[in-house]
C-alpha cells in the first residue's frame, strides 16, 4: 500500500513532497481535492499529529511522518534508483543546508512580508524592508553560486532545487516582483527548470508570478457597536470636553504612530525646484543639459551637495550585488523622496571595489535628510563646496556616471529621483 499524504493542494511544502514522489518514481496516495476549509483537524487527526500541522505522511503500518523537511528525504530514500539525495555524507550534508535555507532564509521571513501585505499581520514598514533586503541578499548569493552551475548540488536535481524552488514561488507569487527578479536571473532560471520539469508540470499548475510589489494594506477604522439607547433624560447645560475613549473598542495590535511634522517644511523657500531638477537630469544629457541647467538654477542657500561613501568597502564583494545594496538604501529613504536627489555607484571590480557618489538635499545639514534610512550611518557625508575645482569635478562626475577613484571606474550605479 503507498503512503498517503495529507496536505493542501497548491501548498509549496506539499508540492515539495509530491515533487520528490514523481522524480524519485514512488507512488503515493493524495487526494487533490483537499483544501484548507477542508474538515481535519479532527480528534483522530490530532491523535496522529498532536501539533496538528499539515502535511503530514502516514505509513502502511500507521507511522505518522510530519515535517516535509523529513517527509521529502524519506520519499527521496524510497526511490530504487532516486538521486535526490546523493550518497556521499559531504554531498548530502550541502544538500540539507540548501534546505536550511530555503525555510529559514526565504519561506519564514517572505511569510512575514506575504502576511503584512495581505493585512494577516500588522504592518511595519521597517520591518517589512528590512526582511525584503534579507532576502534579496540571499538570493543574489545563490545566483552567484548557479552562476556557473545548473543545479545547487551536483550535475542533477537535489531536493536541494526543489526546496528553494518551491520556496521561491511562495514569494514569486505574491510579492517577489519583476524588478526584484530581474536581479537573479540564475534563481530564476533553476525555478524554471523546476516547475516546467516534464515529470512536475502538473505539480505547479496554476503558478503565476506578480508583476509589482504590493501596495500596503490601507488600515480601515472598525465602525463602534451601536449601543442601546438610554431614555431620554434632561440635559445638563455643555461644557468643554475632552475627545471620548470607547472602553469597549480594542485597543490597536500596534498604535497609530503621532503625525509630526517635518521640521524641513518650515526652511524659508527656495527658488530651487528639486522635482524639475529630477525631470532635467532624466530628460537630458547630463553634461551637455542637465548640469548647465542645474548651474543657473541652484540655490545653495536652500539646498546643500555632500559626497556620500559606503564605510565597509572591504567588505563588497561581486559589483552587481554592491549595486543591489545601493538600491536597498535609496528604497530606505523614500520617506525622504521630496527633500533628495542622489546618483550613487559601484567603482572598480569584483572584490575590489568601493560604493561613492553624491547627494543633493533640502537645507544644509544631511541627517535630518537621510535618518529615515535605518543604515544610513553605514555611510559617510561630506559637504562639497562647487567653488572647489576638485568637489565640483566630483559632483559633475557622479552625477555623469563617469566617476573614475584611485584608477576604479564606475561600473554600475542608481539613482534617486
Amino acid at each position: 500500500m503507498a503512503p498517503t499524504l495529507t496536505g493542501f493542494v497548491g501548498n509549496s511544502r506539499v508540492r515539495r513532497v509530491r515533487a520528490a514522489a514523481a522524480l524519485a518514481g514512488v507512488e503515493l496516495n493524495y487526494d487533490d481535492t483537499f483544501t484548507f476549509k477542508s474538515e481535519w483537524k479532527t480528534e483522530e487527526f490530532l491523535k496522529k499529529n498532536p501539533f496538528g500541522f499539515l502535511p503530514i505522511l502516514e505509513l502502511e503500518d500507521g507511522t505518522t511522518l510530519r515535517e516535509t523537511g523529513a517527509i521529502a528525504e524519506y520519499v527521496a530514500e524510497l526511490g530504487p534508483n532516486s538521486t535526490l539525495l546523493p550518497s556521499d555524507l559531504t554531498e548530502k550534508a550541502k544538500v540539507h543546508a540548501y534546505q536550511c535555507t530555503a525555510d529559514q532564509e526565504i519561506q519564514i521571513p517572505g511569510g512575514i512580508v506575504s502576511g503584512q501585505f495581505s493585512g494577516n499581520i500588522p504592518y511595519n514598514k521597517g520591518v517589512q524592508q528590512a526582511l525584503i533586503d534579507k532576502i534579496t541578499r540571499r538570493l543574489t548569493v545563490l545566483d552567484t553560486i548557479l552562476l556557473n552551475s545548473t543545479f545547487l548540488v551536483g550535475e542533477r536535481i537535489t531536493l536541494a532545487d526543489i526546496f528553494i524552488a518551491t520556496a521561491f514561488t511562495n514569494i514569486a507569487t505574491t510579492w517577489f516582483d519583476a524588478s526584484l527578479r530581474a536581479q537573479i536571473p540564475n534563481v530564476v532560471r533553476l525555478v524554471n527548470t523546476i516547475i516546467y520539469h516534464p515529470k512536475l508540470a502538473h505539480i505547479f499548475t496554476g503558478i503565476e508570478f506578480v508583476e509589482k510589489l504590493p501596495s500596503p494594506p490601507v488600515p480601515v477604522k472598525e465602525k463602534k457597536a451601536e449601543k442601546p439607547k438610554a431614555e431620554a433624560a434632561p440635559k445638563a447645560p455643555k461644557a468643554p470636553k475632552a475627545k471620548e475613549v470607547d472602553e469597549e473598542e480594542e485597543e490597536p495590535l500596534v498604535p497609530e504612530e503621532p503625525k509630526v511634522k517635518n521640521p524641513l517644511d518650515d526652511l524659508p523657500k527656495s527658488a530651487f525646484n528639486l522635482e524639475e531638477w529630477k525631470r532635467q537630469y532624466s530628460n537630458n544629457d547630463t553634461r551637455t543639459g542637465a548640469i548647465p541647467w542645474f548651474y543657473e538654477k541652484f540655490d545653495k542657500d536652500g539646498f546643500s551637495i555632500w559626497k556620500v561613501d559606503f564605510k565597509y568597502n572591504e567588505e563588497l564583494t561581486m559589483t552587481f550585488m554592491s549595486s543591489n545594496q545601493i538600491g536597498g538604501f535609496f528604497n530606505r529613504l523614500e520617506a525622504s523622496r521630496k527633500y533628495l536627489f542622489g546618483s550613487v555607484g559601484v567603482l572598480g571590480k569584483t572584490n575590489d571595489s568601493i560604493i561613492t557618489g553624491v547627494l543633493i538635499l533640502r537645507g544644509q545639514e544631511v541627517v535630518p535628510v537621510v535618518d529615515v534610512a535605518p543604515d544610513y550611518e553605514s555611510y559617510e557625508y561630506k559637504k562639497l563646496d562647487l567653488e572647489n575645482a576638485e568637489d565640483k569635478s566630483f559632483f559633475e562626475a557622479a552625477l555623469a556616471w563617469d566617476l573614475v577613484v584611485d584608477g576604479k571606474e564606475w561600473v554600475d550605479g542608481k539613482n534617486f529621483k
